[in-house]
């Protein structure tokens, strides 16, 4: 990742948690972050499924890639041959060797998390047959409204919106309403109530479901 890039700032609990020092928050659940990504974001989403050919999951905030990665595995696993298409925005990207401690949690991921390494060593692209995934650097409040895609399905998976207000932005979740294909959905592990009215002003019909573990509550919307 390149010099210009001003990459996360980490800590790390318990020895292998990463936790971001800006906002105080660990990038995933302490308690098991793969079954939080397949229980709030994969399954909040009603993935696998709605997969189908050209199928395009956009992400705020890319952290480890763990997101990807479980996702990427239910592709493959759903007997998908073509390539699944994944773009994550991203302020502050975790620098690869960081990404690889992370994920070293999680040998059964390992396979594919290499071939995403690798690839993100060379840039922000990452093309093998079956994933055709960008990481779009920078705030995202400039650059989801200059993104020219559609997303059928959308991770919200910024830190806490206590911690981090900017990823949860009434103007932010607006763009990101215009940039969701006609019955696009999304999922977040938030359930605050001012987050689920903007994301009810930004044309999603918007649910409380039960949320990972110890997390009472989540929300999950499609777009009306």
């Amino acid at each position: 990742m390149t010099d210009q890039i001003e990459n996360a700032a980490l800590t790390w609990r318990d020895g292998d948690t990463p936790i971001a020092t800006a906002f105080d928050d660990p990038y995933f659940s302490l308690h098991d972050g793969l079954g939080e990504t397949r229980h709030v974001f994969i399954g909040g989403n009603d993935l696998p499924a709605r997969f189908a050919p050209d199928f395009h999951i956009a992400e705020l905030g890319f952290g480890t890639g763990l997101n990807l990665l479980a996702t990427w595995q239910a592709w493959i696993e759903a007997g998908h041959t073509s390539p699944l298409n994944y773009t994550s925005f991203e302020a502050f990207p975790m620098e690869i060797p960081h990404m690889r401690r992370a994920l070293n949690h999680w040998p059964e991921l390992s396979p594919l998390a290499e071939q995403m390494l690798v690839q993100l060593e060379k840039g922000f692209q990452i093309n093998t047959p079956t994933l055709r995934a960008t990481i779009i650097i920078g705030d995202a409040r400039q650059t989801l409204p200059r993104w020219d895609g559609l997303a059928d399905a959308w991770y919200l998976d910024g830190f806490s919106p206590a911690k981090n207000p900017e990823l949860w932005d009434a103007d932010l979740l607006c763009a990101l309403g215009q940039h969701t294909a006609p019955h696009g959905t999304f999922a977040t592990y938030s359930a605050a109530g001012y987050v689920r009215q903007r994301l009810t002003d930004a044309g999603f019909n918007v649910t409380r479901i039960a949320g990972f573990g110890r997390k009472r509550h989540m929300a999950v919307g499609k777009r009306t």
